[in-house]
């Protein structure tokens, strides 16, 4: 892992017991990463935050910049163990990777549109990579919900958007709908662009996604 480092945070709990199984996620990521591509220089924050996970896994990453991203754990989550050494971490690394990728090209983007996008890159490049299914989040609403209601062009394109409401659940969308939406339009724009190199799978602008998913019919154009 020479191209990152990774930065323990014990001020807010210690997480010694595991530091060998959490370092030993980080190198199987970076090898897996550098099957496609050389792994860029990171900055990692590994912090133990109590509560402040995502109750399903004990575990959330969230990247900053091109150069950093943080990884939380909570091993007093019930599920914490087991998203250690099922592939969870692992394949959570990897999201947050292309993160960083992203941002140092177009950018994480500022709408809703480009947000659905860059979510629905990271999550197929994990899927590209590892081969593994769909996470709950990347699964949470039927294919035949988001036809039936698809979301709005004019929305995608609105900088003042409620994140939390889109990718969370915190007001009247199902939780985790942009996860979810996001992951199909890029499934669908994937299945008509073959294989692509890596440059493409970091690069490729968020409008040439969004107008294949208008021309699915998961997203609408409205007058």
């Amino acid at each position: 892992m020479d191209s990152w480092t990774l930065h323990w945070l014990d001020a807010s709990g210690n997480l010694a017991d595991f530091r060998a199984e959490v370092t030993g996620e980080f190198a199987a990521a970076y090898q897996t990463l550098s099957r496609l591509l050389v792994p860029p220089r990171l900055d990692i924050l590994i912090q133990r935050l109590p509560g402040e996970t995502i109750p399903e896994m004990g575990i959330v990453g969230r990247a900053y910049r091109s150069s950093m991203f943080s990884m939380t754990l909570d091993p007093a989550n019930p599920n914490f163990l087991a998203s250690l050494r099922n592939g969870m971490l692992h394949r959570q690394i990897i999201h947050e990777v292309h993160h960083c990728l992203r941002m140092a090209g177009p950018g994480y983007g500022w709408t809703l549109g480009e947000a659905l996008v860059s979510e629905g890159l990271a999550g197929q490049f994990v899927r590209h990579l590892l081969g593994s299914a769909a996470e709950p989040w990347e699964r949470a609403v039927t294919c035949d919900d988001l036809l039936r209601t698809p979301a709005d062009r004019q929305a995608l394109d609105a900088t003042y958007y409620d994140h939390s409401a889109w990718f969370f659940g915190t007001g009247s969308q199902p939780r985790w709908l942009g996860y979810t939406l996001g992951y199909q339009m890029v499934e669908q724009w994937l299945a008509g662009a073959g294989n692509i190199d890596a440059t493409t799978w970091i690069n490729v602008p968020a409008g040439t996604i969004i107008d294949s998913a208008v021309a699915a019919g998961q997203i609408s154009l409205k007058d």
